[in-house]
């Protein structure tokens, strides 16, 4: 095989659900995700699939097992839901751990990657965590860990979730934690594969979160993060307009917002430290 590496990204929302991110301008997640990967390692060649739609063919085998790298986006559902959607991605979770691809994703990603592997996520009892994830401290094993080489010790992220990890399987080790939600990133070995994931989402920016919330405006006033959907879409501006213009550190500072989110550098680290020090290297060895 030549050319640069080949990633499979699996987007798991429903068709329904990316036409409602869409229709409140949106991008669609698996390109979020290939762009992500296309800036960390040019050259990059990717592949989306969408399990949640009928008729969609996920590879398998040596097909599978072509691919240098599998990425999991976010995605709306529930995963103890058990529905055709759910448990088609958690045995095409299972089937990725089994070829020994590596494996990496965000939020719905750690949660699949989990459950498939034998551990469970329930319901966070402290409700959702929206917008930046506060204070992401690493574990000692994550100050120690290949996925947060060069990363500060504290940090913040993009987030949006209501579900977190209550157990982990065995091979799992937790990585980086909060307040909020305990498992904010981990590492997972099964059946010879690896998987490394955060719940905050690092293919986000302003622009994107912006768009988010606004899709998710009368659900997060409902739930108190807003007065009214007024209040929500000035909020929903100010992102808009911070990452029109980096420089407004008016609105940097009333929003609490630094390097963290703004600088694409510090807050896609994790996704390059996966991409150079297990997937590339493993690339190495295969060929």
């Amino acid at each position: 095989m030549t050319g640069g590496p080949r990633f499979l990204i699996v987007d798991g929302y429903t068709g329904a659900a990316r036409a409602e991110l869409a229709a409140g301008g949106a991008a669609v997640a698996g390109d979020l995700y290939a762009a992500m990967i296309g800036k960390v390692q040019p050259g990059a060649r990717c592949d989306i699939v969408f399990p949640c739609d009928p008729g969609a063919a996920l590879p398998e085998g040596a097909a599978l097992a072509g691919y240098d790298g599998i990425a999991w986006t976010g995605c709306s559902l529930t995963i103890y839901d058990d529905t055709p959607e759910v448990r088609a991605q958690i045995d095409f979770a299972r089937a990725a751990f089994a070829s020994g691809v590596p494996s990496f994703g965000s939020c719905w990603a750690v949660q699949i990657a989990v459950v498939a592997a034998g551990g469970s996520v329930r319901a966070n009892p402290r409700g959702r965590e929206m917008g930046i994830a506060r204070k992401i401290a690493l574990t000692a094993e994550g100050r120690g860990h290949p996925l947060y080489a060069g990363k500060a010790s504290v940090f913040d992220g993009f987030i949006s979730h209501v579900d977190e990890v209550t157990h982990l399987p065995p091979g799992a080790v937790v990585l980086a934690s909060n307040a909020f939600t305990r498992v904010q990133a981990v590492s997972v070995t099964c059946q010879g594969g690896t998987f490394w994931g955060l719940q905050y989402h690092p293919e986000y920016d302003l622009h994107e979160m912006a768009r988010l919330v606004f899709c998710r405006l009368e659900i997060l006033a409902e739930q108190g993060f807003f007065k009214d959907r007024q209040a929500g879409e000035a909020y929903v501006n100010h992102l808009e307009a911070l990452h029109q213009d980096p420089a407004r550190h008016d609105i940097a500072w009333l929003l609490g917002i630094d390097d963290d989110v703004m600088n694409e550098d510090v807050r896609c680290l994790e996704v390059r430290n996966w991409v150079q020090r297990l997937v590339l290297p493993a690339m190495a060895l295969r060929r």
